[in-house]
């Protein structure tokens, strides 16, 4: 059965008492009748074993597997892209756009 914590109103005084589940909560203390408050506790709760963090649920591979570095372009692993492909060159950069008006030439 569970124990519950009240708190005797006029004196501040605490005491557990246990009961049911189904039974009403106390509004007087047994002992000297004053008015009674059923105070509420945290509930103890240890979560143990794998599943409950984040990185619980990443596969073997990735949770062993470095973040992305400049190693992965040592390797030849080019990064995957989700954006499609396209045949059309890239866009010219500021760079290359300077360039191009300095020497006047298009």
């Amino acid at each position: 059965m569970p124990v519950y914590v009240y708190k005797n109103l006029t004196t501040g005084a605490t005491f557990e008492v246990e009961q049911r589940i189904i039974e009403a909560a106390l509004t007087a203390d047994p002992a000297t009748g004053d008015p009674v408050k059923r105070v509420i506790q945290p509930v103890g709760i240890a979560f143990k074993g794998s599943g409950f963090y984040v990185t619980d649920s990443r596969g073997k591979n990735a949770a062993s597997r470095p973040a992305s570095s400049g190693a992965d372009a040592v390797k030849g692993d080019a990064p995957k892209s989700d954006a499609p492909k396209s045949d059309a060159p890239p866009p010219p950069t500021a760079a290359a756009s300077a360039s191009v008006a300095a020497t006047g030439t298009d």
